[in-house]
């Protein structure tokens, strides 16, 4: 059974930047893709970025230009730089993973307020 386990989320003011990380059980070039989804209170899950196996990375309109996706292929870890956050970048964050079995950590909350 495959594990991703994110952290770095929390509460930063708008402006700011965040680093949130998901280390899976596995090594993540096993999977066809990996991404992140957010989910803010009462939408429904957004695809924010995507990074193939090849290392091709997609972004979300929202976010293109002020979030970055990366991979520790040794850590076994995927990465989304996050830089000048706005309140509308409140969400839980998850992890996405592919094989193409579909698998999700548990998410992380971010918090961008003032």
């Amino acid at each position: 059974q495959v594990q991703l386990v994110e952290s770095g989320g929390g509460l930063v003011q708008p402006g700011g930047s965040l680093r949130l990380s998901c280390t899976a059980s596995r090594d993540i070039l096993s999977f066809n893709a990996m991404a992140w989804y957010r989910q803010g209170l009462g939408n429904e899950r957004e695809w924010v970025a995507r990074v193939s196996s090849g290392g091709t990375t997609y972004y979300g309109d929202s976010v293109k230009g002020r979030f970055s996706i990366s991979r520790d292929l040794a850590e076994k870890t995927l990465f989304l730089q996050m830089n000048n956050l706005t309140p509308e970048d409140t969400a839980v964050y998850y992890c996405f993973a592919e094989d193409p079995t579909n698998y999700w950590g548990q998410g992380t909350q971010v918090t961008v307020s003032s």
